[in-house]
């Protein structure tokens, strides 16, 4: 015991530990300055997988002692027991002969695999300081509690023997502890961001509170369009252009800065509005990277400033109505012509489509419906600038395209359409990548989306930190028998979780971020998407509880958190496609 009174940590909780104490501090990049002074270096630890089987690990250490008092330690150790039960859960997996007929426990294994990677990561950020390490515990607590319910009664599914989580048991009881979940209610963790970022942190956070949020609830009740005077003001702070290189008239530098920064502005205009905030960002990025993946540098030239000013704003025509996520097996076709393509076929959940200038489509260029996705290829589709909800374009040579917004029960403000294609005539320069990109469009894409996953969990991070602060103000306002809300320890216990899970999902996001600034991170993109955006639903209905009867009221800013999270674990990959055919296969890839 030290002098804390902390166990000994275990061989494989020390481990975990070193993993996430290998950590470099970048060489540090020069600030920009206007708007590039947002979009400096940061250096928050980054945390790596270790190369060591986790599973040999533990079968050399000694078995496990109960831990007795709070200690990062004793969480690491209780961790190590929760990431050798998907350890071999994932091996058993990997040991079916047709996985497919497994899809339940595919789904919760890749769910409980990422609950897991950010507790791992977290340890990291619990050293940090005292409120730090309590929301770490508690999190990792949550995790394993979790973890424990989908496997109790289903140990034969999972490969795995009965009571493989009750070494752990005395760890849950101490951090999922209703008295010291109720303490973490109103915790400011720090962030740990350095000057560089805390400023694009502050700018955004001010002009989301200036701009955004006082016309959020109009725009979300009346379903208008978006106020021309915000896109402008987001041009002018430079976010279009946070994934544009600097050759290109954008702000990214190649370094880390560049994910961290639209990971911020992302959560801080998501926390003003979903849809008339932080998704205002994602469309672009996801054009920028699928053109830095595969297009040409004339394309570049072309559109990469025009992007970075928000002289074009972007929407994606991937989805079609017979085909979400199989993107695959998509039909709307793209036919040479002279000088060009002509596109037939309808595409559906094109978010921004009216206002939008140029939509990214996903469109088959080979007729051949057997070679999958093989067969599509990427374009860039010029098109008139709409407002309201529908619209009708003709071209001279007789092409139409048409759309109508979808009626939906939140994240209103940018429409999602519809749109039909006949004969939509595009010029031979607008195919993504030339003649190189045919057949290759499903590769780009994929380039785009696995940014804009990230991106989607930062958004939902805002959601969920908008919806804890509205639970918070109405519970500490709100007086029941005498008492505010938030004196009762029910109230400060939802309150607690809700703030271990935002700062906990917060900063796997950095995590990730800084992965895939060095060209990592795919898996962990798609883990951070899942896990947050399915958390920001319990968030903002737990803080729709709070409200009790005023929550169901629109007039409440808490009902339009609650029905815009329900969108984020459908867009982006739906959280379904996403765990059995992403973060699950490559789960057992990596377990063969």
């Amino acid at each position: 015991m030290d002098g804390r009174g902390c166990s000994q940590v275990s061989p494989l909780g020390a481990a975990i530990i070193e993993d996430a104490a290998i950590v470099g501090n970048p060489r540090r990049q020069s600030a920009i300055v206007h708007p590039r002074v947002l979009f400096g270096s940061q250096k928050p630890c980054v945390f790596e997988r270790s190369a060591h089987s986790l599973t040999h690990c533990l079968n050399s250490m000694k078995w496990w002692k109960l831990m007795t008092a709070p200690d990062l330690q004793a969480a690491a150790d209780a961790l190590a027991i929760g990431i050798s039960v998907i350890d071999r859960a994932t091996a058993h997996a990997a040991s079916l002969p047709d996985v497919d007929e497994h899809q339940s426990l595919l789904y919760d294994l890749a769910h409980s695999a990422s609950a897991i990677e950010i507790s791992r990561s977290l340890l990291d950020y619990g050293a940090k300081g005292e409120s730090e390490g309590k929301i770490a515990c508690a999190f990792i607590a949550d995790a394993l509690a979790e973890l424990h319910s989908k496997l109790f009664g289903r140990e034969d599914a999972w490969g795995v023997e009965e009571g493989e989580i009750d070494p752990a048991r005395q760890f849950i009881h101490q951090f999922r502890a209703p008295e010291f979940v109720a303490e973490l209610a109103t915790v400011n963790a720090p962030l740990h961001l350095d000057d560089d970022f805390t400023m694009v942190a502050d700018t955004f956070r001010r002009f989301a509170e200036d701009k955004v949020a006082p016309r959020a609830e109009h725009i979300h009740r009346q379903d208008t369009d978006i106020p021309e005077d915000i896109i402008e003001g987001l041009a002018e702070l430079g976010c279009f252009g946070l994934s544009v290189p600097e050759e290109y008239g954008g702000f990214a530098t190649g370094s880390e800065s560049d994910y961290m920064g639209m990971v911020i502005a992302t959560e801080e205009l998501s926390r003003a509005s979903l849809g008339a905030g932080g998704s205002l960002i994602t469309r672009p990025e996801i054009l920028t990277r699928a053109l830095e993946r595969g297009g040409t540098e004339e394309q570049k030239k072309e559109w990469f400033p025009k992007i970075a000013t928000g002289e074009t704003m972007v929407a994606v025509a991937v989805t079609e109505p017979d085909y979400g996520s199989d993107v695959a097996n998509l039909k709307v076709s793209a036919t040479a012509v002279d000088n060009g393509w002509v596109i037939n076929g309808v595409k559906t959940w094109c978010t921004f489509a009216g206002r939008a200038n140029v939509l990214m489509l996903l469109a088959r260029t080979d007729p051949d419906r057997s070679k999958t996705h093989r067969g599509l290829s990427l374009f860039i589709v010029p098109k008139p600038q709409a407002e309201g909800h529908s619209f009708e374009f003709s071209q001279d040579d007789g092409g139409t395209m048409e759309g109508r917004a979808i009626p939906t029960l939140g994240y209103r403000g940018m429409h999602s359409f519809e749109i039909a294609f006949d004969n939509w005539f595009v010029p031979a320069e607008n195919l993504i990548g030339g003649d190189e990109g045919l057949g290759k469009g499903f590769y780009m894409q994929m380039a785009g989306f696995e940014n804009g996953r990230l991106q989607t969990a930062a958004r939902a991070v805002g959601v969920m930190q908008a919806a804890y602060e509205e639970a918070l103000t109405y519970a500490t306002d709100r007086v029941v028998f005498g008492h505010p809300v938030a004196d009762y320890q029910l109230t400060k216990t939802k309150l607690g979780r809700m703030a271990a899970i935002i700062q906990g999902s917060r900063q796997y996001s950095y995590s990730v971020a800084q992965m895939m600034a060095k060209g990592e991170g795919s898996l962990e993109a798609s883990m951070v998407k899942a896990y947050v955006c399915k958390a920001a639903e319990w968030v903002t209905r737990e803080a729709l509880q709070i409200h009790g009867g005023f929550g169901f009221a629109e007039e409440y800013t808490v009902s339009r958190l609650f029905v815009d999270a329900r969108v984020l674990s459908i867009f982006e990959g739906a959280d379904e496609t996403l765990c059995l055919k992403l973060i699950a296969r490559r789960l057992l890839a990596e377990a063969q």
